[in-house]
């Protein structure tokens, strides 16, 4: 049994590092991001941001303008964050899907060859087997 993803143009090699496709600088980009936003400095900069905004009041003269600065602010860099981070999260979704077929794969192949030893494993295997790709059938992507 090999599961092919549905979108594999390889012709049926399973998926290995070696024959996954290169990242796009867009993927690259979004993975740099991803990783800088989830470290410390990234909270710092955010705690930055509203520190020096607060006492910008003062400058601004104007309560609502003050507080559409904030506002749009923090509405672009979170816009932009989650257009980044759902596509790494998609990635890393794929990557452990692509893992967890290969994990049932080589589990299936081993219950095929005990199954003569022991006839009951056939039918778990089959119901392995099915399930293998599930998420491509039924998912939501």
């Amino acid at each position: 049994m090999r599961h092919v993803d549905s979108d594999d143009q390889r012709g049926g090699q399973p998926r290995t590092p070696e024959n996954f496709p290169r990242l796009t600088v867009f993927d690259r980009f979004a993975t740099a991001t991803a990783i800088r936003a989830s470290r410390a400095g990234f909270f710092v900069f955010c705690v930055a941001l509203v520190l020096i905004w607060i006492p910008s009041i003062v400058v601004v003269r104007s309560v609502d303008t003050w507080q559409l600065v904030i506002n749009t602010a923090t509405t672009i860099i979170t816009f932009l964050l989650v257009a980044l981070l759902q596509n790494t999260q998609s990635r890393s979704d794929a990557a452990i899907q692509a893992k967890l077929n290969a994990i049932s794969d080589a589990l299936a192949d081993f219950m095929g060859e005990l199954s003569a030893e022991y006839p009951e494993l056939e039918k778990h295997r089959r119901e392995l087997t099915d399930a293998v790709g599930l998420e491509d059938r039924e998912g939501s992507s």
